[in-house]
């Protein structure tokens, strides 16, 4: 079985076609939260979680899973579910009010409805945004560890927006990277696929038009710097 793995698309629907357009044929998508924040199209992002469909077509693929894609609450998702800010630095601010704005009630009530954590996969697939014990700490490559599995054979996270995969004896710990804002210096688009038949993961990179979000961004009324700093992919 092959499973597709995304974390923090945050409303940038233009990568996410990307990511949809260059993924190889899986059997299941999972995401590892934030689907909303910083970028444009928050609810593009949500509808695409609840029902990837109309994605596949517009990027042209049939071959992809059409189910809801199995999602944990990232911290910016709660944000916009809590309608709060938290203490967030200004252009996370700025995303969260976006998304808020952006959002209808069924999408809100999608984001407030989302677990902090899920397993999946008859129970092979672990889903955390930040880590197994806090679902808001930022957990770097340097701080993976085999005490972070459970029962699980493969835990997901994210919330660094850095990708990178550990195996440790018979489980792997993996961040697919981020969809819609990297921050490991690479610019492309991240996700990773897994398969749970020889237990490995794949991470992947793409291309996609940064220059169109930056223009969204500014037609959108957003920080210019949540446009500028894909293009450094930090």
């Amino acid at each position: 079985m092959q499973v597709g793995l995304l974390s923090d698309i945050h409303g940038n629907r233009v990568a996410l076609e990307a990511v949809l357009a260059d993924m190889p044929a899986v059997d299941a998508l999972a995401c590892a939260g934030d689907v909303v924040g910083y970028n444009p199209w928050p609810g593009d992002c949500v509808d695409a979680m609840i029902d990837p469909t109309p994605l596949y077509d517009a990027v042209g693929r049939d071959d992809l899973p059409v189910d809801e894609v199995p999602t944990v609450m990232g911290n910016h998702d709660r944000a916009v579910a809590n309608e709060t800010t938290f203490r967030f630095n200004g252009m996370a601010a700025a995303g969260v009010e976006h998304a808020e704005e952006e959002l209808d009630d069924e999408q809100l009530a999608w984001l407030a409805e989302l677990p902090d954590e899920r397993t999946e996969f008859d129970g092979r697939v672990k889903l955390v945004h930040g880590h197994p014990d806090d679902p808001d700490r930022y957990t770097y490559p340097e701080e993976f560890s085999p005490r972070m599995l459970g029962d699980e054979d493969v835990l997901v996270l994210g919330h660094t927006h850095v990708q990178h995969v550990e195996r440790y004896g018979d489980g792997i710990v993996v961040n697919p990277g981020s969809v819609g804002q990297p921050r490991d210096r690479d610019p492309k688009a991240a996700y990773a696929v897994v398969d749970l038949d020889a237990l490995t993961v794949e991470t992947h990179r793409v291309e996609y038009d940064i220059d169109a979000v930056r223009a969204a961004v500014e037609d959108a009324g957003l920080p210019e710097k949540i446009g500028s700093r894909l293009k450094m992919g930090r």
